[in-house]
């Protein structure tokens, strides 16, 4: 990896680092846990769209770990990875069908693979399938806050690529 791309993966997991700490200390949007804008994933759309799948992978790993630690929230470790990953794992294959222009579809859809993999990991977690009835509105929030990250992301690789014809 060269010494460009190095300083830009970090500057991005900074940037959406910062953008997570922050988030976390606005008023919920619903009295319902789980329910946020994910300003942080802005950045980890557009590096679906601009890096190879490895790098994005170790950058919303470390994203996700560092969070934890700086907000003291080990607990919350689990649920953040589990939806994490599962929106890496239909985000980074997606990229390839869906064109950049239409990014804002891709990034709905991996909010709504990370609420799942949220549920998934709290049933898990739980050994109860108590927290289903939160599912539709997790999903609801998921796909508004998911086409606002995606169009935001768009933007930002419009601008930093312009000639790209995805």
């Amino acid at each position: 990896m060269s010494t460009k791309k190095l300083t830009e993966l970090s500057m991005l997991t900074a940037a959406a680092l910062i953008v997570f700490v922050v988030e976390l200390r606005f008023p919920d949007i619903l009295p319902i846990p789980g329910v946020k804008l994910g300003l942080a994933n802005i950045f980890t759309v557009y590096a679906v769209y601009r890096f190879r799948a490895s790098e994005v992978f170790l950058m919303v790993l470390t994203r996700v770990i560092l969070g934890a630690i700086f907000c003291s929230n080990l607990s919350a470790l689990m649920y953040s990875l589990a939806g994490a990953m599962l929106c890496l794992a239909g985000m980074l294959p997606l990229h390839r069908i869906i064109p950049a222009k239409y990014l804002w579809l891709c990034s709905i859809i991996g909010a709504m693979l990370h609420n799942t993999g949220q549920i998934l990991a709290a049933m898990a977690i739980m050994r109860s399938p108590a927290v289903l009835p939160f599912y539709p509105i997790l999903l609801t929030a998921g796909c508004i806050a998911g086409a606002f990250t995606g169009i935001c992301a768009q933007l930002i690789l419009k601008r930093r690529l312009p000639s790209d014809k995805k």
